[in-house]
């Protein structure tokens, strides 16, 4: 067994070795993404126009507040959650499996000197990559309708979205890679996508308030285990300016626990996604 198969031994599990090769990997992805942006770029375009439509102005038409915010104002930090978590979730599953399975792509560049580790936290990255993206296509078109119409950005720290939507996306990105370790065949992310994501949909704070519609144990359960309700309590606190106050707690109470959630969080499962893909690739 040559010194780089040793590297790649599925035999134990450990913090991943990565070198500057990584960017490699993210570089091919990029340059694909870019090559076919027609394709991504207008979806994601067009799912917020279509969610501020259907539930802004539709639903809220019969809503008026909201934790004393007009509805259009309370869905959109919301809809910026949305888009990191599909954004990453959906690139690191679906998009993954299609280049190690069908395309062989993970094959072809483990060939070259870059490590299975490498080609997975590259994934990884990419899949983050991604989630900002799609969040700054989302918080772009909030922004044109908060300057055309009405409002909706009420928070001077705004921007600071898109480094939330890195380091949350990388959290999403991670979590799609373990369903992806242990997947048999494509088929399979319907699982995940109607189980796991459509859930944290609906239930997260993103449509409605959790704080005000859920008994206190399912409000500590969507805090301590639903990822996307940390995503959305950051956003919306740098959106709108305010955060729900789930449990009870304090602003300043909830954001310390999204923070250090999604932080740590994000540290088991990209150790955990990068050594069960390897296990998987190498095995």
């Amino acid at each position: 067994m040559t010194s780089k198969n040793l590297q790649d031994s599925p035999a134990r599990y450990a913090f991943p070795r990565l070198t500057y090769r990584v960017w490699k990997v993210w570089r091919r992805d990029f340059d694909v993404f870019t090559k076919t942006i027609t394709v991504n770029f207008f979806p994601s375009l067009l799912e917020p126009i279509l969610y501020l439509l259907a539930f802004g102005l539709g639903l809220g038409g019969y809503i008026s507040t909201v934790l004393g915010e007009p509805y259009l104002v309370f869905i959109s930090p919301g809809l910026v959650a949305i888009a990191i978590m599909n954004g990453a979730f959906f690139e690191c599953t679906f998009g993954s499996f299609v280049r190690m399975y069908f395309q062989k792509t993970f094959d072809a560049i483990v060939a070259t000197p870059v490590s299975v580790e490498e080609v997975v936290a590259g994934e990884l990255v990419w899949g983050a990559t991604r989630a900002t993206i799609n969040a700054t296509i989302v918080l772009a078109v909030i922004g044109v309708v908060s300057l055309t119409f009405k409002p909706l950005i009420l928070s001077p720290l705004f921007l600071l979205v898109i480094p939330l939507a890195f380091f949350g996306g990388l959290m999403f990105s991670a979590i799609a890679m373990c369903f992806t370790a242990a997947a048999p065949n494509i088929d399979f992310f319907n699982y995940p996508s109607f189980l796991f994501l459509t859930p944290m949909f609906f239930l997260c704070g993103t449509f409605f308030p959790i704080s005000v519609t859920f008994p206190k144990v399912a409000q500590g359960i969507a805090l301590a285990i639903l990822p996307l309700t940390q995503v959305v309590n950051i956003s919306r606190s740098l959106v709108s300016g305010k955060v729900e106050p789930i449990l009870g707690l304090s602003t300043p109470a909830v954001l310390a626990i999204s923070i250090v959630w999604i932080i740590a969080v994000t540290i088991f499962f990209f150790i955990l996604s990068i050594n069960l893909m390897k296990k998987r690739l190498t095995s």
